[in-house]
């Protein structure tokens, strides 16, 4: 009985986790409860962008914050979606909120853009 139990868990964490995989697009991972590229640079949100699926971060922003570049063709998957910036350019979204590296983290894990900005509108992005 426990080994049937054992395996209905295993084959279901499996599926599970495929369908959880397939809905995420290979530019991000999940990293210690956080978004990251694939390469493991932290992303993150900006809570200046009001209107969902619009980047308020351009100019000199962008500079500072560059956003997390999506293919010309890449398509929305799940939760994350694809934007068009004010340049055209294409970013990753997540659930609306554009995403976002912060220029002076430097390897990965580093999550120094964290509470940045006046009034502490950078965060860590997290699912």
């Amino acid at each position: 009985m426990r080994l049937t139990t054992f395996i209905a868990t295993a084959a279901i964490t499996a599926v599970c986790g495929f369908a959880l995989a397939a809905e995420m697009p290979s530019a991000i991972k999940m990293s210690n409860g956080m978004l990251t590229d694939d390469h493991g640079m932290t992303l993150y949100t900006f809570d200046n962008d009001k209107a969902a699926d619009k980047s308020a971060c351009n100019g000199m922003c962008s500079v500072n914050w560059p956003p997390l570049k999506a293919a010309a063709d890449a398509r929305n998957m799940g939760e994350y979606g694809v934007i068009t910036r004010d340049d055209g350019s294409k970013q990753w979204a997540f659930k609306g909120k554009p995403l976002y590296f912060w220029h002076l983290d430097k390897k990965a894990g580093d999550t120094d853009g964290d509470g940045k900005g006046q009034g502490m509108v950078w965060h860590i992005a997290r699912p």
